[in-house]
């Protein structure tokens, strides 16, 4: 039912936060701060607010706002009820929310508006660069067919900027992304109305935001595998034939592809030949890694060769599925690609880049 709760002060900080679910940006409160102002008396703010994603259920309590946040229809007097009840438990600790040990006077030039930002950084060489980073999951049956897909993504950045700079960035399509999460310097208002992500970096290197693709078919597959294990009923053998090669990758190259076969106990040895690459087999876990490298599509690897089974055992029941590890540089597979990153406030000129990585996260291929 509440999604989160918010404890904030006459001055406007947020000192407190619980999550229940996913954690939300507490720029969400933007919309209770707009309020609060129009309000003439603290308690005259409207206990429910309409957001565009959430309702917003607040009560005043000790020069305290207890702020929740809901994601659905619920009746807002049950909530405003367990509001006043979580108000009772804090009001000792919280008896007296303006005093503090704090001593008055603070380091100038260390503390600025922006909490996550000292004034007066300074750099010789001014740079703001970001990596968009995308990790893929999938399964994909014995024919190829994809089961499951599904693509988290972060942006990670190194922001070494001199004085307050204001920083817009802005995507093709940002429209792929859904289940975004953003740094606290994010201004989510200005994303909810233009898709554009629009901040005051912190200094140095932050994950500005993280999102998700989870529309199937909005997630391309970079390899296709062909594959054939087989167990024979007699002879005490089977067979194996892999075959990888590129499907969806815009041309970029794929490298750092490691096959990982967890064969079944009974599969004693294997006589195996590669094309490309190194294989080993572990006899003690029964794991076969096959370590390819770099990907060459005029020359696709294949790993073949017989599988020496236990005498006396019988057939194993099921296929061992392939789990497959791989690195696509400046490739964001989903899709999204940055178009601008803009500056203001500032008025020299920095040094500005964006790459991009996939890799894949649990990718597997069942046979």
């Amino acid at each position: 039912m509440i999604h989160s709760l918010f404890l904030i002060n006459n001055f406007g900080d947020v000192f407190l936060e619980k999550h229940w679910k996913s954690v939300i940006n507490r720029s969400v409160c933007d919309y209770f701060f707009e309020a609060k102002e129009k309000a003439l008396d603290p308690e005259n703010v409207p206990p429910v607010l309409q957001t565009p994603h959430h309702y917003l259920i607040t009560i005043y309590r000790g020069k305290i706002y207890f702020l929740s946040v809901i994601q659905s229809e619920v009746p807002p007097l049950f909530v405003i009820e367990f509001l006043h009840r979580v108000a009772d438990t804090f009001q000792v600790p919280f008896s007296h929310p303006g005093s503090s040990n704090v001593g008055d006077v603070l380091p100038t030039g260390q503390l600025s508006n922006i909490p996550w930002r000292r004034t007066g950084v300074k750099y010789t060489n001014n740079e703001a660069y970001f990596d968009v980073i995308e990790e893929i999951d999938a399964i994909l049956d014995k024919s190829g067919s994809t089961v499951f897909a599904d693509i988290q993504g972060v942006i990670e950045a190194c922001v070494r900027l001199s004085g307050m700079p204001d920083l817009t960035l802005s995507f093709m399509n940002p429209r792929l992304l859904d289940d975004v999460s953003f740094h606290p310097c994010v201004r989510f208002k200005r994303w909810e109305s233009e898709q554009v992500l629009s901040f005051i970096p912190p200094d140095g290197n932050f994950t500005l935001m993280t999102y998700h693709v989870n529309s199937q078919n909005l997630v391309a597959i970079p390899v296709y595998v062909k594959q054939n294990i087989n167990f024979f009923d007699t002879g005490n053998c089977g067979r194996l034939d892999i075959t990888i090669g590129p499907k969806q990758t815009m041309g970029k190259t794929i490298e750092g592809i490691v096959v990982t076969i967890h064969m079944p106990k009974s599969v004693l040895s294997t006589n195996l030949t590669s094309t490309q690459g190194n294989y080993t087999y572990d006899l003690t876990t029964k794991v076969l890694v096959w370590d390819i490298g770099k990907l060459n599509p005029q020359k696709l690897p294949n790993l073949r060769g017989t599988l020496s089974m236990q005498a006396g055992c019988p057939k194993p029941d099921e296929n061992p599925s392939l789990n497959i590890d791989l690195k696509i540089q400046q490739l964001a597979i989903s899709g999204v690609k940055v178009s601008r990153l803009d500056m203001f406030g500032e008025k020299y000129k920095p040094f500005k880049g964006v790459k991009y990585l996939t890799k894949a996260g649990k990718f597997q291929v069942r046979t």
